[in-house]
């Protein structure tokens, strides 16, 4: 049976609840009622109730099921492709809502591909031990607006995987997408086993608390973050937290700017600049400076801008009002401290939607708020430096960590500059590159705890260790012989 967009909205919302609005102009996509805190209380029991049933099935069995849900969400691409583009904004077109959701299939399959063998850490004529990785029970997984399908997809394959079931919350400007993907995937999974729960900041503080909430995967600001991590000190929950990103990218001297400055474009400006690991800072060394800033603008003009249901726009608007304010207020700022608006910064006050041009900034100082603010929008400014040492000491200057990138065409040079960067992935030639079996993680105040691949799926269990002493002829003892002889 083929599943039709009006299908997907239907069984996602809920005429009682919240209106939910296209960022693109401001019509009503559907509405979404959202939960109360007894009500997700009652939806972690199920999950409870269903997790040692879910953990029963073998490996094979889960992988098989995860393949299948990869299935369910391909047949129905196109129209969870519309309802994404309708409530986040960004276009079908581009690395945009189809390519959001080709992802979710993707990391589902990759996820089912991942080995994670039992591993012997030591053995001898005397003591053998193996690493064993155990569900841990209920995930709770908090999501962001800006990628809610794929990263939703990002914290339940793994759990998944692993044998956890999941309870997730999406952000409240992006709850219809994410019901709609969880809707799809359970019609191949068991009963309880992933539920979605809409709903405003108390059901994300709840599920950071809850004593049955084993492990809880977040990624969003910083500040929520660090309440996340003050909530759940209780319980002593397990955490992964994907946080704040303020990227740095240092372009040395040595690279030709017109061969560039497309990827550098997109490691800004993907999803109209909405990516926590998106290049947010430019460094760029004075002898090609210029030529740079001409360069990323050629490109810019190049790129259309607008609703994301018309195909041929691959840029879109910002998600909310709110987010809006703030990248207007910061260039606004930077224009008034004497720093030059090369592109953009002029949005029309009569438009519908949230649209913010694409805008580069140069001629700006590095402390200037524009810099050290995480903007999170079409805006990105452009510092000049000399000295290579003075650039790596401004990248690493901000508590953020996330990513960053070094662009050159001396591969070694380029590798020893990265390495000089303190960012839990460091990109060459390139910026905000994920892949399903490449650890990703931030470090400082972007965050802690690895994702994707077979760290991935560790940091959804419990580790366990099991240990036997043996004779010389092989012949098993107890540990307490074992723990004896030794003492």
């Amino acid at each position: 049976m083929t599943i039709t967009y009006d299908d997907l909205l239907t069984a996602s919302s809920d005429t009682h609840g919240q209106d939910i609005v296209d960022p693109a102009t401001g019509e009503r996509v559907g509405r979404i009622r959202f939960r109360t805190v007894d009500e997700l209380d009652a939806v972690i029991d199920d999950a409870r109730r269903a997790q040692p049933a879910w953990a029963a099935t073998t490996d094979d069995e889960r992988r098989t099921l995860l393949l299948h849900a990869a299935d369910a969400i391909d047949a129905a691409a196109e129209p969870l492709a519309e309802i994404l583009s309708r409530e986040q904004g960004k276009p079908l077109n581009g690395p945009n809502a189809r390519f959001e959701v080709g992802a979710c299939s993707a990391w589902l399959r990759a996820t089912a591909a991942t080995e994670l063998p039992v591993e012997t850490v030591y053995s001898d004529e005397k003591t053998h031990a193996e690493l064993h990785y155990k569900p841990l029970g209920v995930v709770g997984a908090i999501g962001p607006w800006n990628w809610p399908m794929m990263i939703t997809t990002w914290q339940i394959a793994p759990a998944l995987r692993m044998g956890n079931t999941v309870v997730v919350k999406p952000s409240e400007y992006t709850p219809l997408s994410v019901s709609a993907l969880i809707n799809v995937v359970n019609g191949v999974l068991p009963s309880n086993v992933v539920t979605s729960v809409a709903g405003e900041g108390a059901l994300g503080a709840r599920l950071s608390s809850h004593p049955d909430i084993a492990k809880l995967m977040f990624t969003g600001s910083t500040t929520t973050g660090q309440n996340i991590i003050k909530t759940s000190a209780d319980t002593v929950k397990r955490l992964t937290l994907e946080l704040g990103g303020n990227d740095a990218g240092i372009v040395l001297p040595d690279v030709d700017p017109a061969a560039i400055a497309t990827d550098l474009f997109w490691g800004a400006f993907i999803n109209t600049g909405q990516t926590c690991a998106a290049l947010k800072r430019l460094y760029v060394h004075t002898d090609i400076y210029e030529a740079v800033c001409t360069a990323l603008v050629e490109v810019a003009r190049t790129m259309p801008m607008g609703r994301g249901l018309e195909e041929h726009n691959i840029l879109g608007p910002l998600q909310n009002r709110a987010q809006y304010d703030k990248v207007s207020h910061l260039v606004d700022a930077a224009r008034e401290s004497g720093a030059t608006i090369v592109l953009g910064g002029d949005p029309d006050p009569t438009a519908a939607g949230n649209f913010y041009p694409t805008t580069l900034v140069a001629d700006i100082d590095n402390d200037n708020p524009l810099v050290t603010d995480e903007q999170f929008g079409p805006a990105l400014p452009i510092i000049r430096y000399e000295n290579l040492d003075d650039a790596i000491a401004m990248a690493n200057g901000l508590s953020f960590g996330l990513g960053a990138s070094v662009w050159s065409s001396d591969h070694e040079h380029a590798r020893n500059v990265a390495s000089r960067l303190e960012a839990g992935t460091v990109w060459i030639n390139s910026h905000g590159g994920v892949h399903p079996m490449i650890p990703f993680g931030g470090i400082k105040k972007s965050g802690y705890g690895l994702e994707f691949g077979a760290e991935g799926l560790k940091a959804v269990s419990a580790p366990q260790v099991i240990t036997w002493a043996t004779t010389p002829d092989g012949n098993h003892t107890t540990e307490t012989t074992m723990v004896r002889r030794q003492l």
